[in-house]
């Protein structure tokens, strides 16, 4: 055997990822890998910390083992029924822990010495999860992506465990990977690193280099007994979720939140169903512009190996790139909103920004899948949300299982009212998680609402990308960001839920809220992942007509063309109305005794009218009225006036600003412009249809 030196693999995903171990490396000629120098050579610890406090728990027969491989808590009740004694063990290792931990805690505050044993603590809190094993883990890591809720020692540590965790011998990692694969390991790989590379709760990470096609890859080999460790544990959560809501009187069903978690957490202890997920999440997302999904070989991949394509680059939350926290607030809304299939474990280890400035996921074990009509009701709860519009918010939370439907409609809108008009009122931009709990704990008990087991997950994804953001930008808001694609997916989706939403939003008791239109628009066009777009903020008038003909012009616009062309056809009726009675009125000043005619222009007629001038604003470019002309009201201002008439088409003949959209039509494709030309044609017949059926009318009356 000849031995030549070797350098270490480059570290799997992250260059700041934990190295497990320095060592010198040497090349085996004859087997063709990658192996340590000597067994002395290294300072191997044989036993990880989880092993050694928990080991316990791995005691199962293989039957036991074999009937745990999918969430069952019948199965698991039944198994640990016949093992009491490992039950209190467990249950006085939880209590002795983090009861101790506690305890030290609370000498701390009354000996006034809980700064000073900050960072103490919490490394001495990041130790005793790891021992606890992966079931605590997964709930720190959920913890750890949330900089504005975690004090910042805390964080640093807790976020250790996203892929620091100390790891179990390598030696059972291979013998595990052979087992499992079926073949020798020089068979399958040609290189392997000598030690893993990063290791997490549930598995650690090799490099290796496939001997078939020789390239590198990924393989991640799951640790021993996580199963066991895991189902009693979801055993202990589940019985005391159950107590507190007895004892709290919760309306939320605990047990099903923890089931929900549970079965999320068995199918990622399933390699073989991760790696499926991989293939799919690539196939719906992977194209996504710097989004990067890595292949799976499903050829080597078993229930406890996976092997995947391999990735290096630096965590998202280390570094300092608002422009691809766009881009993954951009791919969650594809996951939750347009598909429903989404990463529901994105913590800061699952997600990096590779070296060529791609945002990479990784880990897909944990996925969710979000069906049809709650995507539906989620958008709606959204735009009612922004708009205020809370009575249809509380039919919404109906909808989306927050709320029984025997609650009164009535007090819960009140409620909303009070709890949500403050966060509201800052703007879209700017409503951020915190803000929407605000005192919202207190109506959700009165009113019995429930938090179903599927949104538990979305929720949790959202919030962690959240919080990733805000390491980025601590003024981030991640339904700020979310919501231009909610605004340009209701303006365009063909679905006749969205579609009726719209068109209730749009017209409120009949009257066009064109304030809400130009609300939608403005925000879609904020809905933008170019790297330049995201980084300066265009203005250019040119530019924001340019973008709202390329909508309205296009299939996915014709919904909102076809009302739009409806209220400009019911403006220029207006406009002939109003231009008519001032000629009239005119005349008639000028001849002697002639009487005062009188106003046959009505409050509809005349916030046509006002609505005309905000559309002629907004294709200008403009989206600001002068004062005085936007004040209209049908609830404030029911007599129609000359001196207002006279004002709105003073302003008509004043809009200038409308050359640019001559200057902009130029610059449009081709099939756009075409679309273009017929407008004109459809816009008279409907403007013709108006005037025809107001004439029969009133003729008639």
């Amino acid at each position: 055997m000849i031995l030549t030196p070797a350098p270490l693999p480059p570290p799997l995903f992250s260059t700041t990822r934990h190295r497990v171990r320095q060592t010198t490396v040497y090349f085996n000629r004859k087997t063709n890998l990658l192996l340590p120098r000597t067994a002395a050579s290294v300072v191997v610890r044989d036993v990880d910390a989880f092993t050694e406090s928990s080991g316990y728990l791995f005691e199962l027969s293989s039957s036991e083992a074999e009937s745990l491989t999918d969430y069952n808590i019948s199965k698991i009740a039944s198994i640990y029924r016949k093992k009491p004694l490992i039950v209190l063990r467990r249950l006085l290792q939880i209590g002795n822990t983090l009861g101790k931990w506690l305890a030290f805690r609370y000498l701390d505050s009354i000996l006034e010495r809980s700064d000073l044993m900050f960072e103490v603590r919490a490394s001495q809190l990041r130790q005793i999860l790891v021992k606890l094993g992966p079931a605590y883990i997964k709930i720190a890591q959920a913890i750890s992506s949330r900089p504005d809720l975690i004090p910042p020692s805390y964080l640093n540590e807790l976020s250790l465990l996203q892929d620091r965790i100390s790891p179990f011998s390598t030696e059972v990692a291979f013998n595990t990977i052979e087992k499992e694969l079926g073949s020798p390991l020089d068979q399958i790989f040609s290189e392997i690193s000598p030690q893993p590379v990063a290791a997490a709760s549930l598995g650690q990470v090799y490099q290796a280099k496939l001997r078939s096609s020789g390239e590198i890859v990924a393989v991640k080999v799951q640790r021993p007994g996580v199963q066991a460790a895991i189902s009693l544990d979801i055993l202990i959560l589940r019985y005391l979720a159950g107590l507190i809501r007895r004892v709290g009187k919760f309306n939320t069903d605990l047990q099903a939140v923890v089931d929900e978690w549970a079965s999320s957490l068995f199918r990622e202890m399933d390699y073989v169903n991760e790696a499926k997920n991989g293939i799919k999440f690539r196939e719906l997302y992977g194209n996504l512009k710097d989004v990067l999904v890595p292949a799976m070989y499903v050829d080597n991949t078993t229930r406890k190996v996976l092997t995947m394509q391999w990735v290096e680059g630096q965590k998202l939350s280390e570094v300092k790139d608002l422009y691809l926290v766009e881009i993954g607030v951009y791919c969650s809304f594809n996951q939750l909103l347009e598909y429903g299939f989404y990463h529901a474990d994105p913590h800061p280890g699952n997600l990096l920004r590779t070296y060529d400035g791609k945002l990479a996921y990784l880990d897909f074990g944990m996925m969710g899948e979000f069906k049809q009509e709650l995507r539906d009701g989620f958008i709606q709860a959204c735009l009612h949300l922004v708009n205020k519009d809370y009575d249809a918010l509380a039919k919404d939370f109906v909808t989306l299982g927050l709320l029984p439907a025997t609650a009164d409609k009535d007090q819960v809108t009140k409620a909303l009212t009070g709890v949500f008009q403050n966060a509201v009122s800052k703007g879209v931009q700017n409503i951020s998680f915190g803000d929407l709990s605000g005192n919202l704990g207190t109506t959700m008990y009165k009113f019995k609402f429930q938090i179903p087991s599927y949104f538990s997950l979305v929720i949790r994804s959202l919030a962690v990308l959240e919080g990733i953001a805000i390491n980025n930008d601590p003024n981030y808001k991640v339904l700020g960001g979310t919501y231009p694609w909610i605004a340009r997916k209701v303006l365009t989706d063909t679905s006749p839920q969205l579609r009726s939403s719209l068109q209730a939003l749009l017209y409120e008791e009949g009257v066009f809220r064109i304030d809400r239109l130009e609300s939608l628009l403005s925000e879609s066009l904020r809905a933008r992942t170019e790297r330049a777009l995201v980084k300066v903020e265009d203005n250019n008038s040119n530019v924001v007509i340019k973008q709202i003909l390329s909508f309205t012009l296009t299939e996915k616009g014709a919904f909102v063309r076809e009302i739009l062309l409806q209220e400009f056809a019911k403006g220029l009726d207006a406009l002939g109305l109003a231009t008519f009675e001032s000629l009239t009125y005119a005349a008639s000043a000028n001849l002697p005794f002639a009487p005062s005619p009188q106003s046959t222009i009505s409050d509809e007629d005349m916030i046509n009218l006002r609505n005309l001038l905000r559309l002629l604003h907004l294709l200008s470019g403009s989206q600001k009225i002068e004062d005085g002309v936007g004040d209209f009201s049908p609830y404030t201002n029911k007599r129609v006036k000359s001196e207002e008439v006279y004002l709105a088409l003073n302003e008509v003949a004043s809009i200038q600003d409308i050359l640019p959209l001559l200057n902009v039509i130029p610059e449009l494709p081709t099939d756009l412009q075409q679309q273009l030309i017929h407008l004109p044609f459809d816009l008279v017949g409907k403007l013709v249809s108006r005037v025809a059926a107001r004439t029969i009318r009133r003729a008639l009356l």
